[in-house]
């Protein structure tokens, strides 16, 4: 198969191949925030965990959000994406509209306040890291696919349908990957 070519920068994503079987990139989207000659630096964006903000956070009680697993590096660590910089201090552009980080004090404050929606930030236990030139083994190893995304992608499509329909976007050449049982062992 000819292999979808896209440079790996911040804003774009990274489609695992479906016969990747490693826990944390299985069927994983990850959207990059930063990709240098130092390395890379990502965050899974389809892969909500079984908890709340709130329980692995007192300090945002009541702020009932879903947290993603952002990866296997720093799993101690909360990160997060959101679209407001006019709120949120110090955040770094990824693309058009979403930012990576930024104050948390000021985070803390506006969902105390209900200043922010959970619709406008999303909280990631742990990051997805790769050291100088490792993302780039990978993709030539053919283990990811680049692609382009938007705002819109990221925040309304529903995680378990990500991967999926992110495939389905590149075309039939990726369509048939869908199909690919997630565990071949068992087929």
């Amino acid at each position: 198969m000819k292999p979808h070519k896209i440079d790996p920068i911040a804003g774009r994503i990274l489609i695992s191949v479906p016969f990747l079987q490693d826990f944390y990139f299985r069927r994983a989207v990850v959207l990059l925030a930063d990709h240098s000659e130092e390395g890379s630096f990502g965050l899974i964006i389809n892969k909500p965990v079984d908890v709340r903000l709130s329980d692995i956070a007192s300090e945002f009680e009541g702020f009932e959000s879903p947290v993603y697993l952002g990866g296997p590096v720093k799993t101690d660590s909360l990160f997060f994406i959101h679209t407001r910089p006019d709120l949120i201090a110090e955040g770094v552009p990824i693309l058009d509209g979403l930012y990576w980080g930024g104050n948390i004090e000021t985070v803390r404050e506006l969902i105390r306040e209900n200043r922010l929606g959970k619709d406008e930030i999303r909280f990631f236990v742990g990051y997805s890291g790769w050291s100088a030139k490792q993302l780039d083994r990978e993709l030539e190893e053919n283990s990811w696919v680049v692609s382009m995304t938007d705002i819109k992608q990221i925040i309304d499509t529903s995680p378990g349908d990500l991967w999926g329909k992110t495939l389905k976007k590149l075309g039939r050449e990726y369509a048939f990957w869908v199909n690919y049982p997630p565990d071949p062992s068992l087929n």
